[in-house]
């Protein structure tokens, strides 16, 4: 059993503006990943203003002060880089991975647009690219088969009010109403250096990096005023449980089964990650040798359960699975039903758990192995949790968890009375 996650050298400094730096130097290959975690998403959206930290995930590639509209990208990619960005309800995330000898160039981009994206947004950017956010949608969510079953989950799972009860992609009327003016002070309000982690990991020593850091973003002002998060960590249980049945254009029933748990980060979390795989990690999990290979009411490769690993509230365990020709939606929910609830029941055996920290510790080395995954990790935790050398413990985290506590996280979560249950019904072709 390994005594870290992380055995890699880790060094922090904060600038004077508030900046958090990161480095975790590593000579092994001559490259290095920039990762810029900004503290917010979704949950920080105040109502009239979702989808705001979503579309600033577009808007970051589309020009600022001394870089020209899709400059960012071509500057990076001609330089043999590679960059995206992602944004979810606690964080949005930049990040670039280069060679070693370009990271100025990264750090220069990243700084310009933390400092200089206000006097560059244009009324014409900003109308492209909401366009853009309501192709996403159509694309993602509204044109496929079960997939507005994120936006119907949480509303399900959160209350009116609460951070997460709204998903990331926002309301297209929130994000039509809006101004320009009102983009920008939601940009001024957040992108601040004192609400960033800056992270490095790779062919790079914590000194260069450091001095860089200083160099670019250092005279970029500090926030004063930055608004905190509204807590989601209590959520008012109803003692009923809450279902929806949705006929749509879909090819079979599928149910959608979800629970909070504890938030990402906590140790009962810890337990909940163990008890997924257990439940819905591949072919030897309990789910796939029940519905799938067992009653085999259940599709093989749709059977599955999982975490959604949010740090500021109760984060969900969901659990899905699609019926086979001719099984009802009610039948595939019952069955479904039964393998949750024996969790609290029915043991975990040493063969399950084993199999489920064999997973677990793969899938984090995984993580690890470049160095783009170890710069995000590093970031999630310095922003996060204060502290990115924390990352070292949530694999030991992991593979200390026992079977008895398996159960009695899962007798004290999993229970029917809170449950969420998602059904998706194909609509009656005309005869």
């Amino acid at each position: 059993m390994p005594d870290s996650g992380y055995p890699w050298p880790i060094e922090t400094t904060r600038l004077d503006n508030g900046l958090r730096v990161v480095v975790s130097e590593d000579r092994t290959a001559p490259a290095v990943a920039v990762n810029l975690w900004y503290d917010v998403g979704s949950r920080h959206e105040p109502a009239g203003q979702t989808g705001f930290a979503h579309l600033f995930e577009h808007l970051m590639f589309e020009g600022s002060l001394n870089v020209a509209k899709t400059e960012h990208m071509k500057l990076i990619q001609g330089a043999g880089g590679s960059l995206n960005a992602t944004t979810n309800p606690d964080r949005t995330n930049y990040f670039e991975t280069v060679p070693a000898e370009q990271l100025e160039l990264a750090l220069w981009l990243e700084a310009d647009r933390m400092g200089g994206l206000v006097p560059a947004l244009t009324q014409e950017t900003l109308d492209n690219q909401r366009d853009v956010v309501k192709n996403e949608r159509r694309q993602r969510y509204e044109n496929v088969p079960y997939g507005d079953a994120w936006l119907r989950l949480l509303p399900l799972l959160y209350p009116p009010g609460h951070p997460y009860h709204h998903a990331t992609i926002g309301s297209m009327a929130d994000l039509n109403a809006a101004d320009l003016a009102t983009f920008q002070e939601f940009h001024a309000r957040y992108y601040a250096p004192n609400n960033a982690v800056l992270t490095v990991v790779g062919d790079a020593s914590a000194a260069e990096v450091f001095a860089l850091a200083e160099k670019y973003f250092g005279a970029i002002p500090a926030r004063a005023d930055i608004p905190a998060a509204p807590d989601g960590r209590d959520v008012a249980t109803t003692g009923r449980a809450a279902v929806e049945t949705v006929t749509a254009d879909v090819p079979a029933p599928r149910v959608y089964v979800a629970h909070r748990t504890h938030p990402f980060g906590t140790p009962g979390y810890d337990v909940t990650t163990v008890l997924a795989a257990v439940l819905g990690s591949g072919r030897g999990s309990r789910l796939y040798q029940r519905l799938a290979d067992g009653e085999r009411i259940a599709q093989p490769d749709t059977v599955g359960a999982y975490g959604v690993d949010l740090a500021h509230a109760p984060a969900p365990l969901i659990v899905t699975a699609t019926a086979r020709p001719g099984v009802t939606a009610e039948r595939l929910a019952a069955g479904v039903a039964e393998v949750v609830d024996e969790l609290a029941t029915v043991p975990v055996t040493h063969a399950e758990l084993d199999r489920a920290k064999a997973l677990l510790s793969t899938a984090w080395w995984r993580q690890m192995s470049t160095v783009d995954g170890r710069a995000d990790t590093l970031g999630r935790y310095a922003t996060q949790f204060g502290d990115p050398a924390k990352a070292a413990e949530r694999l030991p985290a992991w593979l200390t968890v026992t079977a008895e506590q398996i159960a009695e996280t899962a007798a004290e979560v999993l229970g029917a009375a809170d449950r969420v249950t998602l059904t998706y019904v194909p609509e009656e072709k005309p005869s």
